[in-house]
């Protein structure tokens, strides 16, 4: 996908009842590989409750972790979803290069997994991901005005297995990205192999 805009978007099917693959409400992709470039992508929705639903803007699913979705040059603003307001990747790696991720929500409440009588969700403003030997790497990009209910303001990154992940971030305005709950970074929750871990911060800026 390069050079277009895609604003107020949704998914065209209903949503599967405790399935985790639904989600994308201008983008869904399984496998292969994904790249963005110099592209808008604003106002677009997906499901609005749900453990591991996820990707207002782009969902991507069984990719191969070795090559990571690849967003550069690209705007995601003002989208949302249960989880990841723009971007969603379970089992996924993203690379997000020189981008604008702002005004982006995490709208789901109770977390995934969901806690009882809760319908789950609400984590990662902007970017929801993580799972079996994934990496998120973010450089020259400004995050600003994402908000989530639970975890994560900015990005919430979970990986679940020995010898995880890792999370080098550069992004700018790190602090003006709120979250109801949890994180231990600003704007970022982080956790490796079941321990909250600290982003590999490279530099930032809040300007």
């Amino acid at each position: 996908m390069q050079d277009l805009t895609v604003t107020g978007a949704c998914p065209g099917t209903p949503q599967a009842s405790g399935s985790a693959v639904y989600g994308g409400g201008a983008i869904f992709e399984e496998g292969g590989q994904l790249t963005v470039v110099n592209s808008i992508v604003a106002g677009d929705r997906c499901y609005a409750s749900g453990p591991d639903l996820g990707g207002g803007a782009i969902r991507a699913v069984g990719m191969d972790p070795a090559s990571p979705a690849y967003i550069t040059g690209d705007t995601f603003s003002a989208s949302s979803c249960s989880n990841g307001g723009a971007l969603s990747g379970p089992y996924a790696s993203f690379d997000v290069i020189d981008s604008l991720l702002a005004g982006n929500k995490a709208i789901g409440r109770g977390a995934s997994p969901a806690k009882a009588g809760t319908p789950g969700g609400g984590s990662g403003g902007a970017i929801y991901t993580g799972g079996d030997q994934c990496n998120l790497t973010i450089a020259g990009t400004v995050m600003r005005g994402n908000t989530a209910r639970e975890g994560g303001g900015g990005i919430i990154f979970v990986v679940v297995n020995p010898g995880g992940g890792t999370l080098p971030t550069q992004p700018r305005t790190p602090h003006d990205n709120p979250s109801g709950s949890s994180q231990n970074a600003p704007g970022i929750f982080d956790s490796v192999n079941g321990h909250d871990a600290q982003p590999v911060v490279v530099s930032s800026s809040t300007g």
